[in-house]
């Protein structure tokens, strides 16, 4: 029986073993879906080795980068942004995809409204806000892309104090890629002057536990368009299967 997993630290929360064993059962497939926790990658080629149907894995927290040197092949997407969050066994061997890219977009393209803003704003600066921007530079209008984040280090980084500074009027998309307001801290939120906000934004979280994030509720309150990750999570792992599956 072929076999699919996702590997993690910590893997009690998972929304990728109870999508894919109903996708397994809803279709009358001869496979399964198991969680893999890893106490180091170092443990990555022996889980590989123990497991001959192993097809395919997810990725996820802390391995999206530390699992890059063990692969035989990274996709365009993966050589840019520096995060794996779909491996595949194929004709290049471990193959490394990064499936937030195509997740995202398609989330984001199904959420926005009229011409692409001139500018947006990235909060974070983590593998999945590597994949947000990604999606984001290649898209047509948004001539200018912000990360906000506590610490800046990178170029083109800039903290939370400074976005009372920004033109708000011409950034109008918001997206939180920082686990702030995930369960079980549901009540904490990025620091950014939601007092700003209005009618013409999209707030864009991708938590999605709660459904309701207080990023959400606080960006909502001004008049702001809001949408969770859970569409982003479920393209996501629809693109993880057809990689899988292709030939």
């Amino acid at each position: 029986m072929d076999t699919y997993g996702l590997i993690g630290k910590t893997l009690k929360h998972s929304f990728s073993k109870r999508f894919f064993t109903e996708k397994f059962e809803r279709e009358g497939l001869q496979a399964r879906y198991e969680l893999f926790e890893l106490d180091t990658i170092g443990l990555f080629p022996a889980l590989w080795q123990s497991q001959p149907g192993l097809r395919g894995l997810n990725v996820t927290i802390p391995y999206k980068t530390e699992v890059i040197p063990f692969l035989d092949w990274l996709s365009p997407a993966v050589e840019e942004i520096g995060a794996v969050n779909c491996i595949r066994r194929g004709s290049h061997g471990l193959e490394g995809h990064n499936t937030d890219v195509l997740g995202f977009e398609r989330s984001l393209r199904e959420q926005w409204q009229g011409e692409w803003p001139e500018e947006a704003l990235i909060l974070g600066n983590g593998g999945a806000a590597k994949a947000v921007a990604f999606v984001l530079k290649n898209l047509p209008g948004i001539q200018q892309i912000r990360t906000a984040t506590r610490s800046p280090k990178a170029p083109g980084e800039c903290d939370y104090a400074s976005l009372n500074r920004l033109d708000w009027a011409t950034c109008r998309l918001i997206v939180n890629t920082t686990p702030l307001g995930m369960y079980p801290e549901v009540e904490s939120l990025p620091p950014i002057p939601y007092e700003i906000l209005g009618a013409t934004h999209l707030a864009m979280d991708l938590v999605y536990n709660p459904a309701e994030t207080a990023f959400m509720r606080a960006a909502a309150a001004q008049g702001a368009r809001v949408a969770n990750g859970l569409d982003m999570l479920i393209y996501q792992a629809e693109a993880a299967w057809e990689i899988w599956t292709r030939d």
